[in-house]
């Protein structure tokens, strides 16, 4: 082969985006790695040439013995705070070109020094080198799931991944199990050290958590399923009648319940195969404190990662605005959160949502309950 030849072969290679599929669980000990491990050997045993990026046992016997007999590609040690950490080496993956490379914990934050700050982020980097990836999350850390899975567990989950992620993956496998099964694994030393399972069934593996968590993950993958029914019937010409697709406009002011609104109208747009807007107004004059410009800087972020779009409109009358951007852009829903108003200005000045929904037509409006808002009427009441 000539080097003009080799030179086109190899830049072929590394344009073409390489396969990405997903072990989707909802819960720590649902088989996630177990099932990622047992399809690698099942490729190796096939001849296919599979490594292995990084990989989290747990010490879990059972699950180091379908490691063996796969290459591991080395990992990277970083100096943090006294500790040499092992993070994996996105280079020497890229530079070992397998054709398989199975990645566990998408969701991982990386230490200081690592190539990226985010393992997903270095999943990206391999899938465009044309590496294909296998690997594995939990359904609490996708971005769109935080606020809902902090409401179930009374935790929020500070390691996120964006949607996207899932959303183009080639493949998602959702690795199930029930709750009371999982609960028996806690039980028997499978996930934790025994001296932390009474702790852990008192938190996290309430059987309550475990059942909502279940079913968002569930609820996920089909949404998955449905995607690719629809795109199989658009490829092969099954139907042509698709209606219009559906726009969720998100009315937001930079205060704390925002990305609870922008996260709720991401899901009701994907759930619809729609697009997201998140509108903000501002009246002319108004200068943002400095809290409230890193709010919608953060926000900001949180909508581009979600793959939405920030508008911001100004005018005097917020809700106005509000009303001829969705009539503009033909909304078809509208979310917006509780008026942070007192109950005597509304009927004083007007509800703007009685408002918005007289002067709109065929545009559904979504009111976001405010948790922290009950909590402090709650209060206020015990107090007075």
């Amino acid at each position: 082969m000539s080097p003009e030849e080799l030179e086109a072969a190899s830049s072929h290679v590394t344009s073409s985006r390489g396969c990405h599929k997903i072990f989707l669980g909802y819960a720590p000990g649902v088989g996630k790695t177990y099932t990622m491990l047992a399809e690698a050997q099942r490729r190796h045993a096939r001849g296919e040439d599979v490594v292995i990026g990084f990989v989290e046992p747990h010490k879990r016997p059972e699950t180091i013995v379908l490691t063996e007999g796969l290459e591991q590609v080395p990992t990277k040690p970083i100096e943090y705070r006294g500790s040499r950490l092992q993070e994996m080496d996105t280079a020497a993956i890229i530079a070992r070109r397998p054709e398989w490379v199975l990645i566990d914990e998408l969701a991982h934050t990386n230490a200081p020094g690592a190539l990226h700050e985010k393992r997903w982020q270095s999943v990206e980097e391999i899938l465009d080198a044309g590496i294909n990836v296998i690997s594995t999350v939990n359904i609490q850390h996708f971005e769109s799931m935080n606020d809902i899975v902090a409401q179930i567990t009374g935790v929020r989950v500070r390691e996120t991944v964006p949607d996207r992620i899932l959303d183009d993956a080639d493949e998602v496998v959702l690795v199930d199990i029930t709750p009371q099964a999982l609960v028996n694994r806690l039980n028997r030393g499978v996930i934790y050290d025994p001296s932390k399972v009474p702790q852990a069934l008192g938190n996290f593996f309430r059987k309550g958590n475990l059942v909502a968590l279940r079913e968002l993950a569930l609820r996920r993958t089909a949404e998955e399923v449905d995607e690719d029914l629809e795109e199989f019937l658009e490829r092969h010409d099954v139907d042509k009648t698709w209606g219009a697709a559906d726009h969720v406009v998100v009315a937001f002011t930079p205060r704390p319940l925002a990305s609870k609104l922008i996260r709720r109208g991401y899901r009701l747009a994907n759930r619809l195969h729609g697009n997201m807007s998140a509108v903000y107004v501002r009246a002319p004059g108004v200068v943002l404190s400095g809290r409230e410009k890193q709010t919608l800087a953060d926000l900001e972020g949180l909508i581009r990662e979600l793959g939405g779009e920030l508008v911001e409109l100004s005018g005097e009358d917020p809700a106005g605005a509000l009303i001829e951007y969705a009539k503009k852009e033909q909304a078809t829903f509208i979310v917006m959160g509780q008026s942070a108003r007192s109950r005597l200005d509304e009927i004083v000045r007007g509800s703007v949502v009685t408002r918005i929904m007289r002067e709109t037509r065929n545009i559904d409006v979504l009111v976001v309950a405010d948790s922290d808002k009950a909590e402090r009427s709650a209060a206020g009441a015990e107090g007075g």
